[in-house]
C-alpha cells in the first residue's frame, strides 16, 4: 500500500502544471499552509554554543541531502574544521536524542544516521529535538566547533547560520504545496540572505539562482569488504558490465540510482523499494546472482543472509564547488552571532 501511495503521488506531485487531481487537493493545500504558520509562530528559537548549518529542501523525498551532508562535512574537516551530525533519525524506534555508534543498527538510530557516522567518521546524534540532540552531542563533544543538520529545514526551532537548500533535477515539481504538490513551504522568488542553494543532478531546475554539483558513482564494493571498511575489494564499475545484474533501491526516487547505472554501461533490472525499505526480508529471488545497492540500504544488509547472491554496494559521491564551501564557511564564522530566525 505504501509503495502504491508513492507510486500515486509521484505521478502527481512531479508533473507540471498541475493536472486536474492536484487542484482537486489544492483546498487541503491552504490549510496545509495555515497550520505550518501557526506552528511555526509557537516555535522559540533556540542558539546552540557552535555555529549550525541546516541541509534540507523544499520538497518531500530525496533530492541528495545525505551525499551532500558527507560532502560539505568532508570539505569542513579539509579546511581544519571539527564538525558534529545532527539528525531526526528517520524510521528508528524513539524519538529522544542519543550518539550514534558503529554497534547501532537502523531501528535504533536510522539508516541514514548509520551511513553518516560510518562515512564521516565525526559525531553523529539523532532526535526528534535537534535542539536536545545538539546541545547533547556539543556537551559530549566539546572539540565540534560547527554542527551540520542532516533535513530539518521546517524545524525552525534550530536557530541555524547557514542554509543550504537541495534541489534535484524535479525542481519543485508542480510547485504546489503538500498534498497537492511536493513542497514542504512556498518556494521563494529568491533565497534568503543566508542562504544558499545546490542544484545535485549538475543543473538548475528552478527559477533560483544556486551551485551545481556532479554525482558520480565509480566503485562497487562487495557488501562484506564495504562493511570492513576494505578497499582493496573495491572494483570499477565497469568490471560488472555484461553480467545481468538486479538493481534494488529503497529510496524515495530509486529512478536516479537506476539512471546512473545505465549510464555506467550496466545492464540491470531495476528493483524500486519504499524509501527507508528495513529488508526484514530479502526482495529478490533466492537465486539472484549479483545485486547492486546504495550505501543507504547497505547499512542494513547482513552477509550472512545473502546466501549465494553477490550483494554489490555502490557509493554515492558529490563532488560540489569550492566557491559553495567557502561562501558557506564565511556565513558559519565570519559572523557566527547572526542566525536565521
Amino acid at each position: 500500500m505504501k509503495a502504491w501511495l508513492e507510486a500515486r503521488f509521484a505521478r502527481l506531485w512531479w508533473h507540471a502544471p498541475p493536472g486536474a487531481a492536484a487542484w482537486a487537493l489544492w483546498p487541503l493545500s491552504l490549510l496545509y499552509r495555515a497550520l505550518r504558520a501557526v506552528h511555526q509562530r509557537r516555535q522559540h528559537t533556540a542558539v546552540l554554543p557552535v555555529p549550525v548549518l541546516v541541509v534540507g529542501n523544499y520538497v518531500v523525498g530525496g533530492a541528495g541531502k545525505t551525499p551532500t551532508v558527507i560532502a560539505i562535512v568532508q570539505a569542513l574537516q579539509a579546511r581544519g574544521h571539527r564538525p558534529g551530525i545532527v539528525s531526526r533519525g528517520h524510521g528508528r524506534r524513539g524519538d529522544g536524542a542519543r550518539a550514534v555508534t558503529a554497534a547501532d543498527g537502523p531501528a535504533e538510530v536510522g539508516d541514514e544516521p548509520l551511513l553518516l557516522q560510518r562515512r564521516c567518521g565525526v559525531p553523529v546524534w539523532v532526535g526528534a529535538d535537534r535542539v536536545e540532540a545538539g546541545r547533547r552531542l556539543c556537551a559530549a563533544q566539546p572539540q565540534v566547533d560547527v554542527l551540520v543538520a542532516d533535513d530539518g529545514l521546517q524545524h525552525r526551532r534550530l536557530a541555524r547560520q547557514a542554509e543550504l537548500v537541495v534541489f534535484d533535477e524535479r525542481g519543485a515539481g508542480n510547485g504546489l504545496l503538500l498534498p497537492a504538490g511536493p513542497l514542504r513551504e512556498p518556494l521563494p522568488s529568491a533565497p534568503p540572505s543566508r542562504c544558499r542553494v545546490l542544484y545535485t543532478a549538475g543543473r538548475r531546475s528552478t527559477p533560483l539562482p544556486g551551485a551545481l554539483a556532479t554525482r558520480r558513482l565509480t566503485q562497487a564494493w562487495p557488501l562484506a569488504a564495504w562493511q570492513a571498511g576494505d578497499a582493496t575489494q573495491a572494483q570499477a564499475l565497469a568490471t560488472l558490465q555484461g553480467r545481468p545484474l538486479l538493481a534494488a533501491a529503497g529510496l524515495a526516487a530509486p529512478q536516479k540510482f537506476f539512471d546512473m547505472l545505465a549510464a555506467a554501461g550496466l545492464q540491470v533490472t531495476p528493483l524500486p523499494l519504499p524509501d527507508h525499505h528495513p529488508f526484514d526480508t530479502l526482495p529478490w529471488p533466492p537465486d539472484t546472482a549479483d545485486v547492486l545497492v546504495t550505501e543507504k540500504d547497505a547499512v542494513k544488509l547482513a552477509p550472512a543472509r545473502m546466501g549465494g547472491t553477490r550483494v554489490w554496494v555502490l557509493p554515492l559521491d558529490f563532488a560540489i564547488p569550492a566557491a559553495l564551501v567557502d561562501a558557506l564557511a564565511d556565513l558559519l564564522f565570519a559572523s557566527p552571532a547572526k542566525h536565521l530566525p
